[in-house]
């Protein structure tokens, strides 16, 4: 049976919690092939960075069952757009539809959403399948300045839940 998914705005005394699943998720990628090695997009494991990006956007726990076990973060791009800037599922409980439901609610919540936007890391074939499986599509690339290469994703409105 498939767990019972919501979605509730995160407080900062949940930083260092949200820290540790963040940092179990973005970890369990290590041995993926083309993983570049230990570590996460920035802030990832960081309790500090969990806090300030309660500040700066939408920040939102995952939870299952009643139980916490992740989180995601939007920040609106203006225009309509809106960005998830990150969001990650304790690898514990991966792979039951959780990321799936999360994303559904999200874009439930953002009725005024016409283009949702993404990046995610190129090597990272895994997260990229979740994506495209989730409707969204590729429209670009990016390198950052320490050589990673993103791929860049967007969904359309018509193209939502």
């Amino acid at each position: 049976m498939a767990p019972e998914i919501a979605l509730r705005a995160a407080v900062p005394g949940e930083a260092d919690a949200l820290a540790e699943v963040s940092r179990r998720a973005f970890d369990s990628d290590l041995g993926l092939s083309g993983s570049p090695g230990p570590g996460g997009p920035p802030g990832y494991d960081d309790p500090g960075w969990q806090h300030r990006m309660m500040r700066a956007g939408d920040y939102w726990v995952i939870v299952a069952d009643g139980a916490p076990v992740g989180g995601a973060i939007v920040f609106d791009a203006g225009g309509g757009s809106y960005e998830l800037g990150r969001i990650f599922v304790d690898p514990a409980v991966m792979r039951r539809g959780i990321g799936t439901r999360a994303v559904a609610l999200l874009e439930e919540r953002y009725p005024d959403a016409a283009r949702w936007i993404l990046d995610t890391p190129e090597w990272n074939a895994r997260t990229g399948a979740f994506y495209e499986r989730i409707g969204f599509t590729r429209y670009g690339s990016l390198t950052l300045e320490d050589g990673t290469r993103l791929t860049l994703y967007e969904k359309r409105a018509d193209r939502l839940f």
